[in-house]
């Protein structure tokens, strides 16, 4: 009988060790993901693609949205280190507010990768998962200089344009502004482009948070200022970093009298429902498409290899410095879409639906 017990209480302990086990090994799959806003669909689209594709490889993840308020950011990620995740996938709101925060999960081995926007001034990022940002303003700057033909005109015949890129808080606007930039710069200096504010510099073209009622009322601003109109100066182009810059910037102009038959040449950046709407009507010219799906595949490949002890795809050593390391990134691939292949880009690759877009 005492024999019976015995191996009675062998079993339970074994079994209670099991059930320990489970939890911990649960606990040890969680995953932290970190978005800065659902204002912007953007964010909504790689919050989901993300969710959905590290639940598929077997994670629990914790995704939060921070409303572009910094202190809920950090509060929303010192809950997810103190609730046992062991990956941080974080698209900042600003890229220099996390440092302390980030030093915390750095003390725990919390391991950090960096999505789409580079986090600065710290060494706890592990990783950058990103497109290629330098080519996404090359993209747009090149457009810009096709489609008006700056190749072969003289200041003699310039064109006349204004300038818009996002947050100054966002790292990416570097990138985005600089690539961009580096196509058009030399066309400014030779006075084939013209800009009549004489906003050029990066500071100056800025948007806060990206905000599409900023670009907005900035936009309304140069109009008035310049004597921009359909039937007064002219207005050729007008840079935007992304989609909804670009939306501020097309509603001041539908105010100001513009239409689809005589509205500049506008570049965009994330192909979002409204704007694709836009080109269509042909009141956008074009805008970077960067699939979300491909980002969030790569980024479950990351944490895989982070939770499993192995390396993690990188395609680039040097480019994403953040003051303090030069982070190991993986850039994916942008494409532009526009009128002629939309339908290809995003309804044949089952990104939106037709009726969407209508």
């Amino acid at each position: 009988m005492k024999k019976i017990v015995s191996i009675l209480i062998v079993l339970l302990l074994a079994t209670s060790m099991i059930f320990a086990g489970g939890k911990k090994e649960t606990a040890s799959n969680k995953i932290g993901v970190s978005m800065p806003t659902q204002d912007l669909q953007r964010w909504n689209q790689d919050g989901a693609n993300m969710k959905s594709q590290l639940e598929a490889a077997g994670y629990t993840v914790d995704l939060q949205f921070a409303q572009n308020d910094i202190a809920t950011q950090i509060s929303q990620l010192e809950n997810m280190i103190t609730g046992g995740c062991k990956v941080l996938v974080i698209a900042s709101i600003d890229g220099s507010s996390l440092s302390n925060v980030l030093a915390d999960a750095k003390a725990k081995n919390v391991k950090v990768i960096a999505y789409d926007r580079l986090i600065m001034d710290t060494d706890a990022v592990s990783y950058y998962a990103t497109f290629d940002n330098y080519k996404v303003g090359t993209f747009q700057g090149t457009y810009i200089e096709d489609k008006l033909n700056l190749k072969n005109r003289t200041a003699a015949d310039p064109v006349y344009m204004e300038f818009f890129t996002g947050d100054p808080g966002d790292n990416n606007i570097n990138f985005f502004f600089g690539g961009a930039m580096d196509v058009l710069t030399p066309y400014i200096e030779k006075g084939v482009i013209v800009c009549k504010s004489g906003q050029t510099a990066k500071a100056q073209c800025a948007t806060l948070n990206w905000s599409a009622a900023e670009a907005m009322s900035r936009m309304e601003n140069l109009i008035t200022s310049n004597g921009y109109a359909p039937n007064g100066q002219r207005l050729d182009a007008v840079y935007c970093s992304n989609d909804s810059t670009a939306e501020g910037v097309i509603n001041a102009l539908k105010s100001a009298g513009y239409d689809a038959s005589n509205i500049p040449v506008i570049t965009g950046q994330d192909c979002d429902i409204t704007n694709m709407k836009f080109i269509i009507a042909g009141l956008q010219s074009m805008s970077i498409f960067k699939d979300t799906r491909t980002l969030a595949a790569k980024v479950v490949e990351m944490v895989d290899a982070i939770m499993k002890g192995t390396n993690p795809p990188i395609n680039d050593t040097e480019t994403y410095n953040n003051n303090v390391k030069v982070v190991p990134s993986f850039l994916c691939e942008p494409v532009f879409g526009d009128i002629n292949n939309y339908k290809a880009l995003l309804i044949d690759s089952g990104y939106y639906t037709e009726a969407q877009l209508k």
